[in-house]
């Protein structure tokens, strides 16, 4: 499946916000213990997948720079 690149890159943050979105909701939930709970945990996890993938994205990005610019992988260190 190809996204567009707006929502390519929009999609981290839409997890996020759901994954708060599920939080604030399950915290509101006061007549099911359990449903608050399922609610908590499948924001929880919307919310740490959103921000894996934003530092991996971070990361990638990073590293194919260097690749990029040899020169920068290289240290200083040599004269």
């Amino acid at each position: 499946m190809h996204l567009s690149r707006p929502m390519y890159e929009g999609l981290p943050w839409l997890y996020i916000a759901a994954g708060l979105a599920a939080l604030g909701g399950s915290y509101l939930i006061s007549d099911s213990h359990a449903l608050s709970l399922l609610v908590g945990l499948a924001g929880l996890a919307a919310l740490l997948l959103g921000v894996v993938v934003l530092l991996r994205r971070r990361d990638y990005r990073e590293l194919r720079s260097q690749y990029a610019q040899p020169d920068l992988t290289q240290g200083e260190d040599q004269d």
